[in-house]
C-alpha cells in the first residue's frame, strides 16, 4: 500500500501567469486596474493616506489557492487486496528412541535426527504464515501436540519443546500418527475461519511400524478418500549408525552401532496412495530440501486486486481562497471609505 499526492487538473496553474503581468501592469499605469471589487482604490494617485499593501497581498495570496483549489488537490492511496487463502497442514513427526542416532552432521558438527529437524520446521512455518499448521507426535501411541492453528510464534515454540523421550521410545507406530493427523485435519475442515485451498500432511519417521492400532496403508486409504495428500520424508543413514550410549546421570559415554530399519517401501506406498511424495533424508541438507519441495509444491497463489482510493482536498484550498478574496475586498472598502473621508 502506498500514497501520493497530485494535482488533477494542474493547468489551472497557468493563471498565476498572471499575477506578476498585473503586478507589473500596475506600475506602469498611472490609472489602478482592478484585481478584486474595489481594488481600483488600493494606490490612487494622490491619496492622502499612505499606502497599505495587505489587500492586494492578501488577493494575491487568495488567487494562489483558488488556482491550487482549481487544480483538484488529490491524495491517491494504493491498495492491493489479496484473497487471504491456505493450507491445513499437520506434521507427525516421529519421536521413538531410533531418532537419537547421531548420523547427521551440520557445520563439522554430529548430530542426532531429531536437532537436524527442528531448524527446518521452523524454517517451513516461517515461510507460510497463511496457514494453519499443527503437529502431532508418535513413537507407540500419537499425541497432538498442537492443534491447527495460525499462531506461528506459539507453534515455534511447541516445535522448541520437542525432544527424544517426551513419550514413550520404545515402539513406532506410523499408522496411529497418520491417524491423528488426518483426525486433527478433518477437525480443522469443520471449524469457520479463513477459506483453506486444501489439506495435507507431512510424516516424519525413521523406523517401521511395529505398533499401534492403525495398519498405516489403511489409514493411507482414508487419507486418499478425503484427498489429503501425505508427504513422507524417511530421515536418517541406510545401515549401521551411531547410537549414543547414557549413563544412569543422563551423561554420553560413548556410542554403539544400531541397524537403521527405515521402511522405505512403506512410506513409499503411502505417498503414492495419496498423491503426495516420498522423500529420503539421509543427511542434513536432504532434510532441508524434502521441505523446500513440499512447500514450493503446496503454495497458494493469491489473487491480488489493485485498486486506488482518492481523496480529494479541494476544501482545504478553497475555504482559504474564499476568505483571503473576502479579506482583500474588505480592505480595499475600507482604505476608500478613509479616503472619501479624508
Amino acid at each position: 500500500m502506498s500514497t501520493s499526492f497530485t494535482f488533477q487538473d494542474p493547468a489551472w496553474f497557468w493563471a498565476l501567469a498572471l499575477i506578476p503581468l498585473i503586478i507589473l501592469f500596475r506600475r506602469w499605469k498611472r490609472v489602478p486596474v482592478m484585481v478584486v471589487p474595489f481594488a481600483a482604490e488600493w494606490q490612487r494617485a494622490g491619496a492622502v493616506l499612505p499606502h497599505t499593501p495587505w489587500p492586494a497581498l492578501a488577493a494575491y495570496a487568495g488567487a494562489i489557492c483558488l488556482a491550487c483549489a482549481l487544480a483538484r488537490p488529490q491524495t491517491i492511496e494504493q491498495r492491493r487486496e489479496q484473497k487471504q487463502q491456505g493450507y491445513d497442514i499437520v506434521l507427525a513427526l516421529d519421536l521413538s528412541g531410533s531418532m537419537r542416532a547421531e548420523d547427521y552432521i551440520v557445520a563439522g558438527r554430529q548430530i542426532n535426527r531429531l536437532q537436524a529437524l527442528k531448524p527446518v520446521l521452523e524454517a517451513f512455518i516461517n515461510r507460510r504464515p497463511n496457514d494453519r499448521i499443527g503437529i502431532v507426535v508418535f513413537t507407540g501411541l500419537a499425541y497432538t501436540l498442537a492443534p491447527l492453528t495460525f499462531d506461528h510464534t506459539w507453534l515455534r515454540q511447541q516445535t522448541g519443546r520437542l525432544e527424544i523421550g517426551l513419550l514413550d521410545e520404545g515402539k513406532t507406530a506410523i499408522g496411529d500418527g497418520l491417524g491423528v493427523a488426518l483426525a486433527r485435519l478433518e477437525q480443522g475442515r469443520r471449524e469457520t475461519g479463513a477459506a483453506r485451498e486444501g489439506a495435507f500432511a507431512i510424516l516424519l519417521t525413521d523406523g517401521s511400524n511395529n505398533a499401534g492400532a492403525l495398519e498405516p496403508r489403511e489409514t493411507a486409504r482414508i487419507a486418499a478418500e478425503r484427498k489429503v495428500a501425505v508427504y513422507t520424508i524417511g530421515a536418517g543413514r541406510e545401515g549401521d549408525v551411531p547410537m549414543p550410549v547414557f549413563d544412569e546421570a543422563g551423561n554420553k559415554v560413548g556410542y554403539r552401532r544400531m541397524r537403521s530399519d527405515l521402511d522405505e517401501t512403506l512410506l513409499r506406498d503411502i505417498a503414492e496412495r495419496t498423491g503426495g511424495r516420498f522423500f529420503r533424508a539421509d543427511d542434513a541438507t536432504t532434510i532441508r530440501d524434502a521441505f523446500d519441495a513440499i512447500d514450493s509444491a503446496r503454495k497458494v497463489e493469491f489473487e491480488a486486486q489493485s485498486y486506488r482510493v482518492t481523496d480529494e482536498l479541494f476544501a482545504y484550498f478553497a475555504l482559504p481562497a474564499l476568505g483571503l478574496l473576502a479579506i482583500a475586498v474588505f480592505g480595499a472598502a475600507l482604505r476608500q471609505q478613509e479616503e472619501a473621508l479624508a
